[in-house]
C-alpha cells in the first residue's frame, strides 16, 4: 500500500526552490510555475504508472496522429483532479497569484488546427472514460509556427515553447527505437505526457517521439576544425522533429513530411509489438486481439506498410498471415471531402527513403488489382482505386483497402464521402463505412475556460455530473421560463466579455467595447472557410455607414483568429485584407464608435479559451459539402454563442438539436449547389447585388493597400475571372446576399428582445451533450474499437 500523497500546501514550496533556487517569495512567475507542475506531477506519477501497468495487459487502442493540439497544461490538470482551490490557495500562501502563475505557460506547439484539438479532446475523454487508449505523434520543437503581423501581413517565427524545459513531458531514456531510412538511421526517444481525467485515478499517455542523432557529432571531423561537417548530420536528423507540417511546395519539403510520417510510426508500432511479446508471448498471430490503430487522416498511413515490413521482415511471418493481421488492426478516420487533403506522393520519394516499404506497397497494389478483378471491378475502376499509380502513391487508396473501419466525422460528411469522396471504396466494402460525429472536452472548453456559467450549470443541476455526463444539461432546457435564470446567464455572458475586453487590450492594444455584439470567426485560415466573405461583409457594412448614411446600426465587434499555412499564398492575402479592413475601420472616427476588427495574433488554444466564452455569434460560414465537421462550432454552442453559418459539416446536427429557430442559418445547400453552379456566373451577383461592387472594388481601386504585393488583385480576380481556375470556387459572391440579411438580422434581434436571445443561448447550452467528446469516444470504443474500461484501483 502506498503512502498518501500529501497536501499541495505542504509540498509545492520545495518544488519551487529546486527550480527556482530562491525562496519561493522571490521566485519568478515563471519559476514558480515550473516549481508547482512538478509538484502536480509528483501528485499524479504513482497512479500514472498504474495506470501504464494495467493498460499493458488488455485490448488497447493506439490513436496515431501528426498532430496534438494540447494547450496549456497546469491548469486542466488541477481543474480534472479537483484541485484548483487547492492549488490557488497554495500559491497565494506563497505570495503568488494563481492567475498569473498560469499565464507563465506557453501552449504547447504539437498541433495546428481541428485536427489537433480533436485529438487532445480525445485522449482527455478516454482518460476520464478509464479507457485503454495511448495516443502517439512527434515531439515537435517549434511546432507550426508563432504568428505576428508586420504591418498586416502574417510573419512566421519560431515558437520556441519549450526551450528552457517541460515539466509535463517525461523523457523515457531507457526506451528508444531505431528508425532506418535508406540515407540515415535515427534513433527515437519517446517523450510522455501524462493525460489526467475527471473525477477518475486513471492517467493516461501521449507519447511524442523525439529524433536523435546515432551519435551526437562527427568528433574527428571537429577535431579537424571542419566544424560543419561535425554537425551537419545531427542537424538532418534534428530537422525530423523541428517543424509540424514543413512548406510542402517544395520537393525537399514533400520529403521532409514523408520522413517525417514514417519515423513516427515505425517508432510507435515497434514499441506496441515489444509490449505484446512481453505480455502475450512470441506468437504475433494474436496481435490484433489486443491492440486497434486509429489512423486521424491520411498522415499516418505508412504505419499499414511499415507494420507488414515489421511482421514480414523482423518477424518473419508469411505475407498473408502479416496482411490478415493487419486488416484487423487498422482503422481509418476520413478528415475532408477535398481532394488535396488526400495526400498523394511521388513514389521516387519512397524509392529514396525507404526502398523496402516502396516494395511492400508495389505488393499492395499488385494484390488489390488481383482482389478487384476477382471483385468484377472494369480496368477503369481498378486504375482509378490503385494504390501506386503513374508515379504516385495515394495514401488513401492505401487506408481504405487495409482497413477494417472507415469513419467521417459528421453526419453530412460521411454520407458525401460515400456518395462521393470515397464512392467507389463504398460501393466495394460499404460494411467498413460508419459516421463519428466528432466532440469536444466539456472539461476544458466549458469548465474550466468558463467558470461563472460552470458553477451556474452545477448549481441549478445540483452537482456537477454534467461535467461527465453533458445530457444532464437537457433537464434544464425548461429553465428558459425562468426570467431570473435568462439574467443571470446574460450578466456571465457581459462578465466574460469584459474579460476578454481587458484581455485583448493587454495581449495586442486593441480598444473594443464590451457592450457590443462580440461576432466572431477562429478556425485555420482556409478559402473553403470564407473568412473573405466574412471580410467582405465587414467592407460592404462599413460603407453602408460611410457612404450610404445607414443608421441605427447595431455596435459591432469582429474578431478573428487564424494562422495561415506558410506556402499559401491566398490565405495569407486575406489575412492581410483582414488587417486592412481593420486599419480602415478602427481608425475612422465617424465608424468606430458602431464597428471594430480585431484580428487576434498567434491564435491558439489559448486565445480561444478567453474568445469562446465571450462571443455572442459564432461564424461558421464555409461552403455547404466542404466543412467535414467542424469542432469551434460546438465550443461556441456549448458556451452559449449562436451559430451564424450554412448547413454544413456538424452544424446540421447543431440545428437538428436546437431547431433552426435558435440558430442562424443561410446559403445554398449541398444538394442545390450543383444545380446553382450549372448557370452561376460570379459577375452577375458583382454587378447585381447592391453595395458587393463597391465592396470588391474597394481591393483593388487603391482604397485598401497590399503594399504593391498584387495579393489584392488575385482575390479579386479569385472571385471574378476563370481561367486556370474556375471563378468563386467556394461560392462567396453566390451566397453573399442571404449571408448578409442573415447577419444584419442577427444583429437587430440581438438587441431588440434580451430575453428571446438568452433563451436561444441556454438551448444551446443545453443541447450541447450531443457534441461532446465522451459521447463520441463510448461511440469509438464500443462500435470500432471493441476496448472496455479498465479503471485502476
Amino acid at each position: 500500500m502506498t503512502d498518501p500523497v500529501p497536501a499541495l500546501s505542504a509540498t509545492v514550496g520545495g518544488h519551487v526552490r529546486a527550480a527556482a533556487g530562491t525562496s519561493p517569495q522571490n521566485a519568478t512567475e515563471r519559476k514558480f510555475w515550473f516549481g508547482l507542475s512538478h509538484n502536480v506531477m509528483e501528485k499524479i506519477a504513482d497512479n500514472w504508472e498504474a495506470t501504464s501497468k494495467a493498460y499493458a495487459g488488455v485490448r488497447q487502442q493506439h490513436y496515431f496522429s501528426a498532430e496534438f493540439l494540447m494547450g496549456r497544461a497546469l491548469l486542466n490538470n488541477v481543474t480534472n483532479l479537483d484541485m484548483v482551490d487547492e492549488a490557488s490557495a497554495a500559491v497565494a500562501e506563497l505570495g503568488h497569484n494563481f492567475t498569473d502563475v498560469l499565464e507563465e505557460e506557453h501552449d504547447a506547439a504539437l498541433g495546428n488546427g481541428g485536427l489537433g484539438r480533436l485529438a487532445a479532446c480525445f485522449l482527455d475523454s478516454c482518460a476520464t472514460q478509464d479507457l485503454p487508449v495511448t495516443g502517439y505523434g512527434i515531439l515537435y520543437r517549434y511546432g507550426l509556427f508563432k504568428q505576428t503581423f508586420e504591418d498586416g501581413f502574417q510573419n512566421e517565427q519560431p515558437d520556441a515553447w519549450k526551450e528552457d524545459g517541460y515539466p509535463f513531458c517525461i523523457r523515457r531514456e531507457d526506451q528508444p527505437r531505431i528508425v532506418n531510412f535508406d540515407d540515415m538511421i535515427v534513433r527515437a526517444v519517446p517523450y510522455d505526457m501524462p493525460i489526467t481525467g475527471y473525477g477518475t485515478k486513471n492517467v493516461g499517455t501521449l507519447r511524442l517521439w523525439k529524433a536523435e542523432p546515432l551519435e551526437e557529432f562527427d568528433y574527428d571531423a571537429f577535431n579537424s576544425q571542419r566544424f560543419t561537417d561535425a554537425i551537419v548530420e545531427r542537424e538532418r536528423v534534428m530537422d525530423l522533429c523541428r517543424v509540424l507540417y514543413p512548406n510542402d511546395t517544395t520537393y525537399d519539403g514533400k520529403v521532409l513530411r514523408v520522413r517525417q510520417q514514417y519515423f513516427f510510426v515505425s517508432a510507435s508500432l515497434q514499441a506496441m509489438i515489444e509490449n505484446y511479446l512481453t505480455e502475450h508471448g512470441d506468437d504475433l498471430s494474436g496481435f490484433s486481439d489486443f491492440n486497434s490503430i486509429q489512423l486521424n487522416d491520411t498522415h499516418p498511413v505508412l504505419a499499414i506498410p511499415e507494420l507488414m515490413r515489421l511482421l514480414l521482415d523482423e518477424h518473419k511471418l508469411g505475407w498473408e498471415e502479416a496482411w490478415d493481421i493487419v486488416t484487423k488492426t487498422f482503422a481509418y478516420t476520413n478528415h475532408t471531402v477535398l481532394a488535396e487533403a488526400l495526400e498523394q506522393w511521388n513514389t521516387s520519394i519512397f524509392q529514396q527513403l525507404f526502398g523496402r516499404v516502396y516494395e511492400i506497397i508495389v505488393e499492395i497494389d499488385r494484390r488489390f488489382r488481383l482482389d478487384m478483378q476477382a471483385e468484377g471491378l472494369n480496368e477503369g475502376q481498378i486504375s482509378y482505386l490503385a494504390p501506386v499509380q503513374n508515379g504516385t502513391v495515394h495514401m488513401a487508396w492505401i487506408a481504405c483497402y487495409a482497413a477494417y473501419s472507415i469513419n467521417g466525422v459528421a453526419a453530412l460528411h460521411t454520407e458525401i464521402i460515400k456518395a462521393d469522396t470515397l464512392s467507389d471504396w463504398y460501393g466495394i466494402w460499404p460494411e467498413k463505412f460508419n459516421n463519428k460525429t466528432n466532440g469536444v472536452t466539456p472539461r476544458r472548453w466549458l469548465k474550466m475556460c468558463n467558470p461563472r456559467l460552470s458553477d451556474l450549470l452545477t448549481r441549478l443541476s445540483g452537482s456537477d455530473a454534467w461535467v461527465t455526463d453533458m445530457d444532464e444539461l437537457k433537464k434544464l432546457r425548461p429553465l428558459t421560463k425562468d426570467k431570473a435564470v435568462m439574467d443571470e446567464l446574460m450578466e456571465i455572458k457581459s462578465a466574460n466579455k469584459a474579460d476578454f475586453a481587458e484581455w485583448i487590450f493587454n495581449h495586442q492594444g486593441s480598444e473594443i467595447d464590451p457592450n457590443s455584439i462580440y461576432d466572431v470567426q477562429i478556425k485555420r485560415l482556409h478559402e473553403y472557410k470564407r473568412q473573405l466573405m466574412n471580410a467582405i461583409y465587414i467592407l460592404d457594412l462599413y460603407y453602408r455607414i460611410k457612404e450610404d448614411g445607414l443608421t441605427d446600426v447595431p455596435p459591432r465587434t469582429f474578431i478573428f483568429g487564424a494562422k495561415a499555412a506558410p506556402g499559401y499564398f491566398r490565405a495569407k492575402a486575406i489575412i492581410k485584407l483582414i488587417n486592412e479592413i481593420g486599419e480602415l475601420v478602427n481608425n475612422d472616427p465617424e465608424v468606430n464608435s458602431i464597428l471594430r476588427v480585431v484580428f487576434v495574433e498567434n491564435y491558439n488554444v489559448s486565445p480561444a479559451e478567453q474568445i469562446i466564452p465571450a462571443a455572442d455569434v459564432s461564424e461558421q460560414i464555409s461552403t455547404a459539402g466542404k466543412e467535414a465537421s467542424g469542432t469551434s462550432n460546438m465550443k461556441f454552442m456549448m458556451n452559449g454563442a449562436l451559430t451564424l453559418g450554412t448547413l454544413d459539416g456538424a452544424n446540421v446536427e447543431i440545428v437538428d438539436s436546437v431547431g433552426e429557430e435558435n440558430a442562424y442559418i443561410f446559403g445554398a445547400k449541398v444538394e442545390e449547389l450543383p444545380e446553382l453552379r450549372a448557370s452561376y456566373n460570379p459577375r452577375e451577383a458583382y454587378e447585381t447585388v447592391p453595395g458587393l461592387k463597391r465592396a470588391l472594388d474597394a481591393l483593388v481601386n487603391g482604397q485598401l493597400n497590399d503594399n504593391h504585393t498584387g495579393m489584392f488583385h488575385n482575390l479579386f480576380s479569385s472571385l471574378l475571372d476563370s481561367g486556370s481556375e474556375i471563378a468563386d470556387v467556394y461560392y462567396l459572391l453566390g451566397d453573399f446576399a442571404d449571408f448578409r440579411e442573415t447577419r444584419d438580422r442577427m444583429a437587430t434581434e440581438y438587441y431588440a428582445d434580451p430575453q428571446h436571445w438568452a433563451r436561444m443561448c441556454w438551448i444551446n447550452i443545453c443541447e450541447s451533450g450531443r457534441f461532446s467528446s465522451d459521447r463520441t469516444i463510448n461511440d469509438y470504443a464500443t462500435e470500432v474499437w471493441k476496448i472496455d474500461p479498465t479503471p485502476i484501483a
